[in-house]
């Protein structure tokens, strides 16, 4: 398993933003470090995480999947930095 960053902004009304959630939750392992920014541990690559999200992105949202590795730093809520402790390693 490794560590993707999923980032993404939906930039107009009406987008579907509880169904993106969903897909983000169904990976199992998954931790939120911001409003629109999930950390998920996955053996999926790049490319098929994106796949899964295409019938949910519009042209004018944002996504990006991006590979986590190594350490991290910063401040974030015990859960979230217990969650990257334990799937970075």
């Amino acid at each position: 398993m490794s560590v993707k960053l999923i980032t993404y902004d939906l930039n107009a009304k009406g987008q579907k933003h509880t169904e993106v959630l969903a897909k983000i939750k169904s990976f199992g392992a998954w931790a939120k470090l911001s409003e629109s920014r999930y950390a998920i541990s996955t053996t999926l690559p790049v490319d098929k995480i994106c796949q899964k999200f295409a019938n949910l992105i519009d042209n004018n949202d944002t996504f990006l999947v991006i590979p986590l590795i190594g350490s991290h730093y910063g401040m974030a809520l015990d859960d979230v930095y217990s969650w990257l402790n334990n799937n970075l390693n």
